[in-house]
Formats: C-alpha cells, structure tokens, sequence
C-alpha cells in the first residue's frame, strides 16, 4: 500500500493540490501498479475533501474504489459522515497500539477504547465501508506493554475487520526486533491479516521492510522518495528492489520501470529534490566516476551487480573528472558517436583530469570543446554566438528580448516578449531558428544554484536540461547574473546541436 498522498503529505512543507493527488493516484495505481493507496485523512480540510472527491469519482468508473484508503479516527461518526461525502468505501482507523498512548493521550481504559473501536466499525459496516485498523505506535506497545498488544488484538478477532495495520510510529524498532514481533503476531493469530508501516528515523525502514516480510506480515505501507514525516517512510523503489532481489519467493506486482517515473513527478510536485546518492532513483546511482570502474564494466561487466539501470528505465552513465580513465573517456566518446586514437585520447584525458581540479564536474557535453581545445580540431569550434541580447523587465508590461545571434557567419536579429526575460530570449531564438528551418530542442528542466553560504554577487551555475531526437543532455553557464548564465547554457546547447 502507497501512503504517499497521505502519510507522505506529512513531510514538512508538502501539499498537495487536488488535481496533483488525482494526476498521482491514476500514477500509481495504473502505472507503478500498487494494490492499494491511502489517500488523506478525514476532516482535515476542505481541499482534502475535494481532493478525495475526484479521486473515488476516478476509481469508481475505473472499478479502483476498493482500492482506495482513507485515514480516519475514533469520533462518534464524523469521519464515517465525510467518507460517505467523499465517497470512499474503506477506512483505516487510527487507534492506540501502546498503553503509554491510550492512557496519557486519551486518557482511557482498554475497555472503553475498545468499545469506542467496535461502535465505529459496526458504523462503518452499516454504510457499506470496509475496516481496516491503525495501531498507533504498536512498536512501542510490543516493546513494553505486549500483555495490551495482545489483549487488542484478541478483541479484533472477533471484529468485522479485513487489515491490521502495524506502524513502527516513531522509527525505533531494529530489524531483528521488526521480524521477532511481527513472526510472533503472525504466528499466534494466523487467521488475521497484518500490514507493517515502516518509518526511517534510524534510516533502518528497508530494513525492517524486509524482515517483515521474512517475518509473515502480508502487506507493506511504502511512500515514493520515502516521504513523510520527520526522516520519513520506508521507501518504496528501494523497498521493492530489495524484495525482488532478496526474496525471490515472494511476489509483488509492483512494475519497476516505472519507480523512476513516478519519483520524479512527486519531486516537482512537491518541490523535494531527490538526493543524488539515493538508491535507485538518485541522478548519481548509475554513474561509474573511477576510471578503474568502468576499465572492469568493459572486461566482463566486473562492477555490475543486480540493480541494473534498464530495470529501472535508466541508463548506466561514465562520470567524467579528476578520477576519470582512459575507460571513462571512451564510453563517452561512444556515446557521442566520436573516435579519438590512443594519442588523442590521452591527452584529452589529462585535461580533464585538470578540469576537475579545478571544478566539481566534466559533463559528456563538454568533450567537443575539450577536444577542440586539446587538438585544435577545426570541426569542433563553435558555430553559434550570441553576439548581443538586450533583456527589459518593466513593473505593467511582459518582458521582452532583442537579439543578435550568428549561426555559420550569418547574424540574425530577432525581438520576442514572453513570461520573463530567459523566456522571452528563448522566443527570440526559436524564430531565428523556425526562419532558418533549424530543429530548436525542448526545455526539460532548468535549475539555479549557488555555492553555500554567498551573497547576492555570488555566481550563479543555471543547469538546463534539454531533449532533441528522444535524447536528453544537460548544459551549464556560470556568470554572476542568473539570466546571463542561462543565456550561456543555451548558447553552449546550440553549438552541441
């Protein structure tokens, strides 16, 4: 079960719109094809109404509406009244899995919290809702209060509930305690249906993930980019890599090639960038940076292991920089359809080398000019500048751009407004280049950033992201203004085309 659009909402500064939870849950449902999705919690919003209004809309004609979850709580029905506005038909109810929570929080006897649970669930199976049932911070109660843990659950037996939901709250259980309470639980009430809720406070939830389910637990709550509060959830690509891999008798359903798809379009949903270490879909995870490296990957394929990037729909990369070989060099000389001798390969070597030195990265783009540069190889100068450009930005009226570009000695000139002056420059350039019949690439991401710790007079390093033919590569420009720096960027794009 997903719990991104709920559990994962919790991650500090994330929301979600309504059309962003819709465009998420058809995501993982349809695509990433997870068996369920908790979508939100009851009551909490008007907006959260609406949000879950379209998505049990969606699910119903799609025949998804089981498969949709709401979080809801112990309150005389209010939660049971906004489900039946929202339409959804299953709930899962937050209630207390450790003493120390049912006496200092609600103040109540296991008696009366388990009356309380029953009047609820007979509620719910008069609308037609399935139960599913939260035991908030169970980890904590098996730890030092197991004679209550038990005590509960003997209740539930005798309940008309179809999921007990099993959360490690606070992240605090290690995977040997993870796989004794859940083997335990599994193997005194075999006949009940037990999810296990990982959180990643000690950065143990794929872990503890996979001794649950050595453990017998029947179902996972996983979020994407381990979203969620504090240091988040278990994650789910790496969750679901480890299972496959690790566990091969068990099955999930769950579709690989789209983990990174999906991982990328809650990122800029929510504004959350994606380590670039981070397992299986973190930029730098298929990246070979020593020489020695990718000199194994030629003989043999001596440093692959099993997380093969095609399974994820990526592509295996070679860093290039101050610890690049002869090996490295190569397989991007490939990649860009070029062939150097063994002399000019060598020495382009060793300018990278003194490239990163002298910077943090080398980019495959950058070999033309670094070639150029080392062998004075005519056909790798650059044929396109931008020669002038007047950027105007006035408080009332769209900014605009002039400018002059020379493409193969012939200077263009061209004025074009758009939604701000780098969009107004790129106008300008795309009707230079419809006028010329030249192909102009799509923009696929663009971003800023600035060393750590600067002031406004810093340089600024604008990264744009760009794809022509199916392909995608990445240029780079550093000036002290932001657009400037971008205008680099694209100036450098339209050489490499």
């Amino acid at each position: 079960m997903d719990t991104t659009l709920r559990d994962g909402e919790q991650t500090s500064g994330v929301s979600f719109s309504a059309s962003e939870k819709l465009t998420l849950a058809k995501l993982l449902l349809e695509e990433l094809n997870v068996d369920r999705i908790e979508v939100a919690s009851a009551r909490v919003s008007d907006g959260e109404l609406e949000a879950v209004q379209k998505i049990t809309e969606w699910a119903e004609s799609t025949g998804n509406i089981h498969r949709i979850e709401v979080l809801t709580f112990t309150d005389g029905g209010v939660s049971l009244d906004w489900m039946d506005k929202a339409g959804a038909k299953v709930q899962n109810l937050l209630t207390k899995g450790s003493l120390n929570h049912l006496k200092y929080q609600l103040k109540k006897t296991p008696e009366e919290h388990f009356s309380d649970i029953e009047t609820v669930f007979n509620d719910a199976v008069s609308r037609g809702i399935v139960n599913n049932i939260y035991l908030e911070d169970w980890s904590n109660g098996m730890r030092n209060s197991k004679e209550y843990v038990f005590q509960f659950l003997d209740f539930l037996a005798t309940q008309p509930v179809k999921r007990i939901l099993l959360p490690d709250t606070l992240g605090v259980l290690t995977y040997s305690e993870t796989y004794q309470y859940i083997s335990e639980i599994v193997t005194k009430y075999p006949s009940l249906h037990f999810d296990f809720h990982g959180h990643n406070d000690y950065d143990l939830g794929v872990a503890n993930v996979m001794e649950a389910v050595k453990g017998g637990c029947h179902g996972l709550h996983l979020t994407v980019n381990g979203m969620g509060e504090r240091a988040g959830n278990a994650p789910m690509a790496s969750a679901v890599a480890v299972i496959k891999d690790f566990l091969p008798d068990v099955e999930i359903a769950v579709k690989e090639s789209a983990l990174n798809k999906v991982s990328k379009l809650v990122s800029a949903f929510t504004g959350v960038r994606i380590p670039a270490n981070k397992p299986i879909v973190g930029d730098n995870v298929f990246t070979q940076t020593a020489g020695i490296h990718a000199d194994g990957d030629n003989k043999n394929n001596l440093y692959f292991n099993d997380l093969l990037p095609e399974r994820f729909g990526r592509k295996r990369k070679y860093a290039l920089g101050k610890t690049s070989g002869k090996a490295n060099i190569e397989k991007n000389l490939q990649d860009l359809g070029l062939t150097l001798n063994d002399d000019e390969v060598k020495k382009v070597t060793q300018r990278i080398i003194e490239l990163g030195d002298k910077k943090e990265r080398v980019t495959k783009e950058d070999l033309p000019y670094i070639i150029s540069d080392v062998l004075d190889a005519g056909s790798f100068k650059n044929k396109v500048f931008v020669k002038s450009y007047v950027l105007t930005h006035a408080k009332g009226l769209n900014p605009s751009t002039t400018i002059s570009v020379e493409i193969d000695g012939k200077l263009h000139e061209a004025n074009a407004q758009g939604d701000g002056q780098f969009d107004a420059f790129i106008n300008a350039l795309q009707t230079v280049y419809k006028s010329e019949k030249l192909d102009f690439p799509k923009l696929t991401d663009y971003a800023v950033r600035i060393p750590p710790g600067s002031n406004s007079d810093a340089l600024c390093e604008t990264s744009i992201t760009w794809e022509k033919d199916g392909k995608e590569f990445t240029t780079r420009g550093l000036d002290s203004d932001q657009t400037v720096s971008a205008i680099k960027a694209t100036e450098k794009m339209l050489n490499i085309i």
